[in-house]
Formats: structure tokens, sequence, C-alpha cells
């Protein structure tokens, strides 16, 4: 298989595990709800956010807008390189890292843009519908990313000294296969970056 087609293939590969899942758990799932899948550290707990990876956001209308507006341009970019890779042969490992930083933008772009459109709003109550009567809860561009993954492997209680002795998790953030695509690429390109970017400059 050439390497055009590894890309495109894992771009898509990770693209439907991301929407499918999102839509699973956005039709089926109330807000905050909880399905333990590893005992108490691994859980499904669907919540949503209206920015970043790991429910960072910007704050209003506008932040949101501009920070989709950044990612499309980011992922404009990011196919644009991949393409440049693809003709100068890089290193397969750096084209399917890039694939799968192209493939989790791409994930939370679809909810950004399109989900507020194309669902009713989510509640603690109830579930959502896909393409309700009336029309979606957010116009284009201001829809919720949808996260699901939450680790809390330890837990525990700071000293009182420190924060009054108030309680901690780890891992808290809640994430998507999206964010986890995007993080794991690029451990992968930090962690092999000389063997990626030597091949890069020797092709170029």
């Amino acid at each position: 298989m050439s390497l055009t087609r590894k890309s495109i293939l894992i771009v898509l590969l990770i693209l439907m595990a991301d929407q499918t899942l999102k839509i699973l758990v956005k039709t089926n799932m109330t807000l905050y709800q909880q399905i333990p899948i590893f005992g108490n550290w691994g859980i499904l707990h669907f919540v949503e956010n209206n920015g970043m990876a790991f429910g960072m956001a910007l704050p209003g209308s506008l932040g949101k807008i501009l920070l989709t507006s950044f990612r499309l341009l980011a992922s404009v970019a990011i196919g644009f390189y991949l393409r440049h890779l693809i003709r100068v042969k890089a290193h397969a490992g750096l084209v399917i890292a890039l694939s799968m930083v192209l493939a989790g933008a791409l994930g939370n772009i679809i909810d950004s843009v399109f989900y507020g459109m194309l669902f009713s709003s989510s509640s603690p109550v109830q579930a959502a519908s896909m393409f309700p009567e009336g029309g979606g809860y957010a116009p284009l561009m201001q829809g919720k990313v949808v996260d699901m993954f939450y680790f809390p492997l330890i837990k525990g209680n700071y000293p009182s000294w420190f924060r009054g002795g108030s309680n901690f998790i780890f891992f808290r953030p809640v994430f998507n296969i999206a964010d986890s695509s995007i993080s794991v690429a690029v451990a992968i390109i930090l962690f092999q970056q000389k063997k990626f970017f030597k091949h890069v400059e020797n092709k170029s």
C-alpha cells in the first residue's frame, strides 16, 4: 500500500472511530452520566466543552469561532505538509504520526462546526437526539466537543499545609479519541524526531 493510501486510511479510520463513539455517547448518555469500564479508574463520563483538548476553552462565542478557525487553518497546513512529506518520501512513521494529528484535529472540528446543528441539547436528565425537529442547539461553528474518557487513576488529599488539605485526582481531564490521537502522535514525533527529521532533510 502506498504511503498516500496509508495516510488517508489512518485519517478515515480515526475519524470513523471518533465520530461513531461520540454519536453513541451523545445520543445514549445523559450529560455527566458515568459508566465504569475498568472499575473506578477507567470511566465513560459524558461531558461537553466549548474548546480545546482535555476540556480547556476560550471564552465566549467569538473565542469559539477563533479557535475553530485556527483549527481549520492548522488542518489545511498539516494537509499540505503531509503531501510534501509523501512527495519527498519522508519516513513513514512521521507521515503516520502527522496523519494522526490531522485526524484528531478534524474529529474535534466536526463537533465544533456541525454538532450544534445536528443534535438537540444534552442535559443531565435526557440524552440528545440527532436531527431534532426544529433544529439543533446551536448555529454553525458553535457546537460543543463531546468528551467521554475519564481515568481518575490516583485519588487522595493534599497535606493540610498545601491547599488546605483539599482532595486531588490524577488524571482529571476528560478526553476523546481525537484528543488521544493528537497526544499519541505528538509523543511519537518528540521521541523519534532525530530519526524522522533527519530523513526529511536528506530527502529535501
